[in-house]
């Protein structure tokens, strides 16, 4: 829990957005839930239940269900999937080869980090094969269903494709930070760098060598510049997209963790990179 300073301190951060050069956004600082299975809301801002298309941001919500699907014995990381000598393991954490937006190999598995939306697809594949079930209707069914996001929905690619709202994405990072429909041990691997010695291209923001990601979450390291904060721990992960939104999960920040999400309806650009790094900056400050 944070005083009524800090809360305070949060809001006043949140409303920085209103500045930004956007039509519509929402946001909210989540902590680890206290009581029960309801996320702990430290603060937010704008339409909460407003639904924005989340591009990149998809692919948490693809990795959470294909972890689900492991959980349930469904797949395995080491299945093979994808081009020769890729796993699943390797589809999350963007290191089968395969290129961005088609199956064509572009390196050998582990080898190079390519941040692929079609390896995601073909991991998505994989998963409705193995379970006989459509990837859009597992993802309901299984992550989405268990965690009530009842707002969220997979209309196209399952590495860009869906839409969402803050109040669900706040559920998403409060599970993250404290996890109750997968066990921890799960998300902490998830959330642990996959073949750490890799390079690799964070789009928009360069090449970085190393390129550090989960098994799903892209995972802060040493990464500078990036779409995070400056104030925000190495230990930080998440995801942004194309589509102006974002969501990162700091474990070291405030009293447990704090995670922050930010939906808008304006494409990422130039525009985007300061202001991020404002925000997550304000809330790592008031939170400390």
């Amino acid at each position: 829990m944070v005083d009524d300073n800090k809360r305070k301190r949060l809001l006043e951060a949140l409303a920085d957005i209103d500045a930004w050069p956007v039509d519509n956004a929402a946001a909210a600082v989540i902590a680890p839930p206290d009581v029960g299975d309801a996320p702990d809301i430290l603060a937010t801002h704008g339409d909460t239940g407003a639904v924005f298309e989340l591009a990149s941001v998809t692919k948490l919500l693809t990795a959470g269900a294909a972890l689900m699907a492991v959980e349930e014995g469904a797949i395995e990381l080491d299945d093979a999937a994808g081009p020769e000598g890729a796993t699943v393991r390797h589809l999350l954490a963007h290191a089968s080869g395969v290129a961005f937006d088609s199956a064509e190999v572009k390196a050998e598995p582990g080898t190079k980090r390519i941040y692929s939306s079609a390896g995601y697809e073909i991991l998505a594949d994989h998963i409705a094969e193995s379970t006989g079930i459509e990837f859009p209707a597992y993802l309901a069914e299984g992550l989405c269903g268990a965690l009530g996001m009842t707002s969220t929905e997979l209309h196209g690619s399952a590495g860009h494709g869906a839409r969402s709202t803050v109040d669900d994405l706040s559920a998403l990072a409060a599970e993250m930070l404290s996890p109750r429909v997968l066990s921890p041990q799960t998300w902490t691997e998830a959330c642990e760098v996959a073949w750490p010695e890799i390079n690799g291209l964070v789009p928009g923001y360069g090449m970085f060598k190393p390129c550090p990601w989960g098994l799903g979450p892209e995972i802060k390291g040493d990464k500078s510049a990036h779409w995070t904060g400056t104030r925000n721990s190495a230990r930080t992960f998440g995801h942004f997209g194309q589509s102006g939104t974002l969501m990162w999960v700091d474990p070291e920040a405030g009293d447990g963790g704090v995670a922050l999400v930010v939906l808008t309806d304006r494409a990422f650009g130039d525009w985007a990179k300061p202001l991020w790094t404002d925000v997550a900056d304000a809330v790592i400050e008031a939170t400390a």
